[in-house]
């Protein structure tokens, strides 16, 4: 069963970690400001995806919460109305804005987390701040932005013995963990020196992590049906897990996301490299409110006859795309 229409949205390019699976420690050529779509192109585009029949809004980055004014723009999206208004955040600088977010109309957040532990942490994001991101798990939620989501991605000998730490976090914290396979992404090959080009021997297949999980906690129980991208799981005990599992177990079928990158980029996939330029219909062919929603219309046509080819060969870059 396919879910409710998704439109992620990326808002920048930039973000202040460094994680060893998406961008190289020394950083990359930005996007200048003036080639990022305006929060009023982005409220034009989210008005147009109403009209497509999309109606839930992600904001993601890069690190959505280092572009400046991003409360703007959740205004401007909370204003539409739609179903649901998440964001996604590596949590670093979430402490100080779950407030303000909530207030501008946000409805929850999703936030990147690959381990629990502080050295760990400095090594895979090649920053500190694994206080930060607690800190902000709380201040989430007291502001109400819940429900609380962890995306966490599994690398074999680097945070896979992690695991059961995670499920045992979420059963206290009550939060939901997301376990991500690794994806073959840009960040794998020349510009991430620490693990070299795609190696396979690093994923870690989500029937292996749900294996490991079942071992520890008992079998995993459905907790809803089969919808989206995400399988959740609910342990015996109460922890909700999730999987997400596009290398070993492909969900195409069942997604029902867009993605627009910070330039204007409008992807159907996360491995669609070519994509469609809304920045371009917008500043030059003047594009309005029903023609934007033509256009987002047409893209999910085009998904139903997608074909994502080797992934191995992918040249995409996660922190561009917004995953």
């Amino acid at each position: 069963m396919k879910g409710d229409k998704v439109l992620r949205i990326s808002v920048t390019d930039r973000c202040n970690l460094r994680c060893i699976y998406c961008m190289p420690e020394s950083g990359v050529n930005l996007s200048p400001s003036d080639e990022l779509l305006s929060y009023e192109e982005i409220e034009l585009i989210g008005r147009a995806a109403l009209d497509a029949g999309i109606s839930k809004f992600r904001i993601t980055g890069g690190e959505p919460l280092v572009r400046k004014g991003i409360i703007q723009l959740v205004e401007k999206l909370a204003r539409l109305d739609s179903l649901d208004l998440a964001l996604t955040t590596n949590g670093i600088l979430l402490a100080e804005f779950a407030h303000s977010l909530k207030q501008a109309g946000l409805k929850r957040v999703t936030v990147s987390l690959d381990t629990l532990r502080k050295d760990r942490f400095e090594k895979i994001a090649r920053r500190d701040g694994l206080e930060k991101i607690f800190t902000a798990l709380d201040n989430s939620r007291k502001a109400g932005l819940a429900p609380i989501k962890i995306n966490t991605v599994i690398i074999r000998g680097v945070n896979d013995d992690e695991i059961l730490d995670f499920v045992r976090f979420g059963q206290k914290e009550k939060v939901e963990v997301r376990f991500i396979e690794l994806m073959p992404f840009a960040g794998l090959n020349s510009g991430c020196k620490e693990l070299g080009r795609w190696n396979k021997p690093l994923l870690v297949k989500g029937n292996e992590i749900k294996a490991a999980i079942e071992k520890e906690f008992g079998p995993l129980i459905d907790s809803r049906p089969e919808q989206g991208v995400a399988k959740i799981f609910q342990t015996e005990s109460g922890a909700k897990v999730g999987l997400i599992t596009p290398i070993s177990d492909r969900f195409c079928d069942g997604c029902q996301r867009l993605r627009l990158g910070p330039e204007g980029k409008l992807r159907i996939c996360l491995f669609d490299e070519q994509g469609i330029d809304l920045r371009k219909e917008l500043r030059e062919r003047k594009a309005d409110q029903d023609q934007m929603a033509a256009i987002l219309s047409e893209a999910f046509s085009r998904k139903n006859l997608w074909e994502r080819g080797d992934l191995e060969k992918s040249a995409g870059e996660m922190f561009r795309i917004g995953g």
